[in-house]
């Protein structure tokens, strides 16, 4: 009747029943052997993908430390200092890359995108930031690519792999970065450039501030052109991006207008004040 409850179907049948049809299973028949094999694939593919959810994880770490340290590059007495230590950072974080790399010899990439794609979207944040911060132009991906192709110098570095899988390893092996992360890493790249460029009028640098607002009207002017037709995640950052380039437009205005009437000490507390009230108007619009 209504409102009673339902038999479950294995209830149907007796305690003894199902006891018996238990003890009668054979372990060792092909249908439980095909389905051990099947438990083995699939843990052993669990566990890989929680160790590159780990490794990514690491990396995005080390990206940011990086990231961090060459916003120091405008108020260091010596920039050399800090774009060599950051090359040091950037180098610890391919390593890393290198043992992702060694996970996937033989995997398909693509199955494991999801875990490891965080991780090298901020490296591509961090390589980027440095190669604009020396030559004041945007790094590709294939220039990118290039800088992840490995070999094997020493056995001790493929911790995380079996011997027998150390035995199968080439000489060389590489992982290239998808046009999708490069991409988001670029985006976010945007966000970095904005504060460089309100410290670097902090510390009474002119310039800079309208060379990035060229840089990202170029960038903002690519992102554009892809507009909703690329990924979803891609379309995401525009309203970010967009936001950072008015602020470094804002900044290039105060500079032009009132550069002249505001001492050099104060114009970073303009801007910053500014892009608070530029926040406020995008929260409330």
């Amino acid at each position: 009747g209504s409102g009673g409850f339902r038999k479950r179907k294995h209830d149907n049948f007796p305690q003894g029943q199902k006891k018996e049809e238990k003890e009668n299973v054979n372990p060792s028949s092909p249908l439980m052997t095909s389905f051990k094999s099947f438990q083995l694939e699939l843990d052993t593919r669990h566990d890989k993908y929680e160790r590159l959810v780990k490794l990514s994880r690491d990396i995005t770490i080390e990206s940011k430390r990086t990231i961090f340290l060459l916003h120091r590059f405008t108020s260091a007495p010596n920039g050399e200092e800090i774009l060599n230590e950051s090359e040091v950072k950037l180098d610890a974080v391919r390593r890393k890359i290198k043992q992702v790399a060694q996970e996937l010899i033989g995997e398909d990439m693509y199955q494991f995108h999801r875990a490891i794609s965080p991780g090298l979207q901020e490296y591509v944040e961090a390589a980027s930031f440095q190669y604009f911060i020396k030559t004041r132009s945007l790094i590709s991906v294939e220039e990118i690519n290039k800088q992840l192709v490995f070999t094997a110098e020493d056995r001790e570095e493929t911790t995380n792999t079996t011997s027998s899988s150390q035995d199968k390893q080439p000489n060389t092996w590489s992982l290239k970065v998808t046009p999708v992360d490069y991409l988001l890493g670029v985006a976010d790249l945007t966000g970095e450039l904005m504060r460089l460029c309100i410290s670097s009028v902090g510390n009474g640098d002119i310039d800079t501030p309208f060379e990035l607002s060229q840089f990202l009207r170029q960038i903002y002017d690519g992102f554009t052109f892809i507009g909703n037709t690329g990924p979803y995640e891609v379309s995401k950052k525009l309203y970010t991006l967009k936001q950072s380039l008015a602020k470094v437009e804002n900044a290039c205005y105060t500079l032009k207008v009132r550069g002249s009437e505001i001492p050099k000490h104060m114009l970073a507390d303009v801007f910053s004040s500014k892009t608070e009230l530029i926040d406020q108007e995008e929260g409330l619009s």
